[in-house]
C-alpha cells in the first residue's frame, strides 16, 4: 500500500506541477496556479498520515515505510528548487519571461551553486532521520525497527556521496575554456 502512495504522490506532483504552470502562465490564471502549486505539500501529509497509520495498523515496519520518510525528505529538501526552477523555464516558454539563467558553470561559483544544491540533500537527510526516529517511536518495539533504521543510514550516506562530490567542486574547481585571440590580418 506505501508504494502505491508514494507512486501516486510522485505522479500527483507532476500533475499539480504541470496544471499549476499551466493555470499560471496557459490560462493566464495566475491566483489558481499558485493554488495549484499550494497543494503540493499536501500530498506529502497525506502520505506521512498514511505511513503512519499503516504502521499503527500493525504493518510491519519495511522497506516501504524507510522510502516514504526519504521521499517526504527529498520533496522537503528539493521540492521548492524544482519547483521554481520549472516555474522560469514555464515563465520564458509560455509567459514572455527571459530565458531562466543557469547554474554557474565554471570556477568558485560553480562550487557555491552545487554547495546550495547539498544543503539541500542534507535538509533532506535530516527531514527523514525525524521521521524515521518519529516511527522508531510511534513503533516502539526494538525487535520490528531495524527497517526503518537502515534507512536513516542511507539518507545519511546519499548526503554524504553528494557533500563528497559538492566538495570536489570547490576543491578542484573547473575551469573555464581559455578563449582564443582572434588573429588579427595583415592588412588591418
Amino acid at each position: 500500500m506505501v508504494v502505491t502512495l508514494i507512486v501516486v504522490c510522485e505522479v500527483g506532483f507532476w500533475v499539480l506541477l504541470a496544471a499549476g504552470l499551466a493555470a499560471r502562465y496557459v490560462l493566464r490564471m495566475p491566483r489558481t496556479g499558485a493554488a495549484l502549486l499550494l497543494c503540493e505539500p499536501l500530498l506529502e501529509v497525506v502520505l506521512l498520515v498514511a505511513t503512519a497509520v499503516d504502521l499503527r495498523g500493525g504493518a510491519e515496519p519495511s522497506w516501504t515505510h524507510g522510502l516514504a520518510a526519504l521521499y517526504i525528505g527529498y520533496t522537503v529538501g528539493h521540492g521548492h528548487r524544482t519547483v521554481k526552477w520549472l516555474d522560469g523555464h514555464a515563465a520564458h516558454r509560455f509567459g514572455g519571461a527571459p530565458r531562466p539563467v543557469g547554474p554557474p558553470r565554471y570556477g568558485r561559483a560553480r562550487a557555491r551553486h552545487e554547495g546550495r544544491v547539498w544543503l539541500g540533500t542534507l535538509v533532506g537527510a535530516v527531514v527523514a532521520t525525524v521521521l524515521l526516529q518519529a516511527a522508531v517511536w510511534y513503533v516502539d518495539d526494538p525487535g520490528r525497527v531495524g527497517p526503518l533504521q537502515s534507512w536513516m543510514g542511507a539518507a545519511w550516506r546519499a548526503a554524504g556521496i553528494h557533500g563528497l562530490i559538492a566538495l570536489s567542486y570547490a576543491i578542484w574547481p573547473k575551469k573555464a575554456p581559455e578563449e582564443k585571440p582572434v588573429p588579427v590580418g595583415k592588412d588591418a
